[in-house]
Order: C-alpha cells, then structure tokens, then sequence
C-alpha cells in the first residue's frame, strides 16, 4: 500500500516529539449545549463530569439562548437546511440579504458580504483587493486566519511592532511609493485581550493614503457602549475601512462571518473572493438564529452591560489573589504560566475541582508565554465566577505559583 510503516513511523515520531514536549493537546466532548454550567466526558469514556465553563467564546451567552433556537427552528422549517450551492449559482435566499442589511447597520459601513466562516472571510479578501504592486502591513500579533489569508495574496507583506504607532509610521512611510497599503489589525487581540489603538491608526491611515482592516471577531457585539466593536469604543465608527468579523462568538455562537465595508470592497469580494465563489452559503437555519440575536442586541444593551461588570469582578478577584494576568478592559482574561506543562497541569486540576479552562501553549501562543485563558460571559453569573475564583486560588496554591513573579515562575518550572 502507499501509507507504508515508513511514512506511518514518521507520523508516530513527530507526535511522539509533540507529545514528550508537553505541547499535545487533548479534546474534551462536551455532552451539553454551550452555556456556564456544561458536562463535560474527559478523559475519552470516562464518566460525564459537571463544570463551569471559563473558556468558551460565547461572550453575551446567547449560544442557547430560547428565542435563538426557536428562531432557528423557524427558519428550518421555512427555508430548508441548507443551500447546496455557492451564492452567485442558486445559494441566496432572501434572508442572507436580510442579514448583510442588518450587519451593516449595525457596524455603522456601507455594505456587507457573508462567508461561511470569519477565517474563510480573511482567506479570500486580501486576494480578491489587492495585487502584486500592493503592500500588506500588519500588526505582529494578528490572528492566525489573517496570516493564511495573506499568503494566499500576490501582495507585498511587512509587520510592525505590536501596536506600535512609532513603528508603523515608519512602515508607511517606508511603503509610500506603493500602488495600495493596507494596514492590517485585530480588534481585540484573542490570546492577550488587549484592544487596538484604532483611533491613531485611522489618523496615520488617512494621513499616508492607506486603508485599514480589522478583524473584530472577539469584539462584534459586546465591545463599545452599544456593543457595536472596537471602531465604536475608539470613536471611529465609519472611518474603517475593511471590518471582518464571526457570527461563531457572541453572536450566536455557530458559525459564519462577513467582510462588512466600503461597497466598492465587497463588491470586490462577490466577484472574486475564492472561499465565498467555491464555498456554500451559511445554511438558512444559521442565517435566521443570527438574525434573532440582532434583535435581541438592537432592543437592549443587558447583556454587554452585564458582561462588563463580570469581566471586571473577574479579572479583580485574580488579580488580588496573586496571579499573573495580561493587561487589558475586555473579557478575554489570561492567566500567565509561561510553562507549557504547568499550563496543562494547572488546567487539570481545575478540572478535577469542576472547572473547566483550558491551557494555551506552542504554537498557539509563543514558547515561553503558555497560559490559561479564561474568557467570561453574561451567561455566567456571580456564583459561578466566586466558584471558579475560589477553585483557581486552591489550584494555584496546591501547584505552588500564587504570588510569584514572571522569573520566578520560570526559574521554578522552566520555560
């Protein structure tokens, strides 16, 4: 046979490597819908365990939400289960116009273009607006869907520092003979939570004739006074010219995503973005749950508003205690560990105590900054944070880390 013992050999050695470097990572199956409180089977054929969850990205907790599902149902019942096709062939039904409408006037752009997913969003603009005469300048840290999107562009590529304005008004200056320059950022930055400075970067944009592109995933919905993203909480509503973002997190939780912008741009994208001319359409059922949860946004800001106030409780009630966190205003809350092994310890014994929050480490964050990454949501309220809160100070106590600093930390565990 082709799969020889040599090829299946290699494999096993590389997982081996993965393995022995305590950066293997292990699924847990969730036997529950996605709320605060789910049960959880880990590891493989063990007994169902009950645990509050602290790492889901169900930020205003409306993955289960009852209006949600019944509008889903709805929709099943009305518009079938899926599409069976791409858009421009016979894949657009009237509520997928419904929702780019809605999107848009929600995000404050001008028109909007659906993917089946944020990542296939970032994997077909840059190719669909950009050409080999162009310059792609992104922050470092940008999420890992935006840097496959950009190897997938015959454009230019550079970086700049992470969110350094000194660095990236170099950058354009650097790059001002070229045709385009697009400046390229998370909203909110998943692994650390910390937010772009959106405001000096559409001042440098429009001073040095550049556009500029967020992907606001772990932003749409909850960030800003009305939930609206990080172009609202930084007052620049309007002047962005590329918003990517997910229908995956806060708003609904299943999947989907858009590029939402100036119209010429997702013109642009209808006629040549590869993922949305070669991928089906979000399936009906999906398209008429996210438009419920616009609803439930436009008649109430509760749910952010509530948000808020636990993310706050949260990262105060870790910070007391003696943890490392990154600094940051958003609900994405990491606790340090910088060592991959102890991350995945950490993570056990929280779960072994009923929490569940899982460790983060190469290469899904840089070696040496592995961590647990807690994200809170409305869905849970306060005894479910004075619970894990209590659980996180016996794990953290029991393994030896309350209140030591970075070096200390590593000098004890080793990075």
């Amino acid at each position: 046979m082709s799969y020889s013992e040599k090829t299946r050999d290699l494999y096993l050695s590389q997982l081996a490597d993965i393995r022995n470097g305590g950066i293997f990572k292990e699924e847990r199956f969730i036997h529950s819908s996605q709320a605060a409180d789910i049960e959880v089977e880990f590891p493989s054929g063990s007994d169902l365990k009950k645990v509050i969850n602290m790492c889901s990205n169900n930020y205003l907790g409306l993955s289960s939400h009852p209006d949600v599902i019944k509008a889903a149902h709805e929709g099943l019942e009305s518009r079938g289960y899926g599409m069976s096709s791409v858009r421009f062939i016979c894949g657009t039904q009237d509520i997928h116009r419904e929702l780019e409408n809605k999107v848009t006037e929600f995000l404050g752009t001008e028109d909007t273009i659906l993917f089946p997913s944020c990542m296939d969003a970032n994997a077909g603009v840059f190719e669909a607006i950009l050409t080999s005469e162009d310059i792609m300048i992104s922050d470092r840290l940008v999420h890992a869907s935006i840097i496959d999107g950009m190897r997938l562009c015959s454009a230019q590529h550079d970086t700049f520092k992470h969110s350094s304005m000194e660095h990236l008004e170099e950058k354009l200056l650097l790059h001002s003979n070229k045709r385009l320059k697009l400046v390229i950022t998370d909203g909110v930055f998943s692994m650390d939570g910390d937010t772009a400075k959106l405001d000096q970067m559409a001042r440098l944009c429009e001073k040095y004739d550049a556009l500029l592109l967020v992907d606001d995933s772990h932003a749409t919905g909850f960030i800003g006074r009305t939930g609206r993203g990080t172009h609202e909480l930084c007052n620049v509503m309007g002047r962005i010219d590329i918003i990517t973002t997910t229908f995956g997190k806060a708003l609904g939780g299943a999947s989907g995503g858009c590029v939402s912008g100036r119209k010429e741009i997702v013109e642009m994208c209808r006629q040549k973005a590869r993922p949305y001319l070669f991928s089906n359409t979000i399936a009906p059922v999906i398209v008429s749950g996210v438009l419920k949860v616009f609803d439930i946004l436009s008649a109430s800001t509760e749910r952010r508003d509530k948000l808020e106030k636990n993310a706050a409780f949260w990262r105060k009630g870790l910070k007391d205690a003696g943890f490392i966190l990154k600094e940051g205003n958003t609900p994405i809350v990491p606790v340090m560990l910088f060592n991959a092994k102890l991350s995945q310890d950490f993570s056990k014994e929280l779960f072994n105590e009923g929490i569940y929050a899982i460790g983060f480490f190469f290469p899904v964050v840089p070696n040496g900054q592995a961590r647990i990454r807690t994200q809170i949501s409305a869905g849970h309220e306060i005894h479910h944070l004075e619970a894990a809160l209590e659980k996180f100070i016996k794990v953290g106590k029991k393994l030896g880390i309350l209140g030591l600093t970075k070096d200390q930390i590593i000098e004890k565990f080793g990075l």
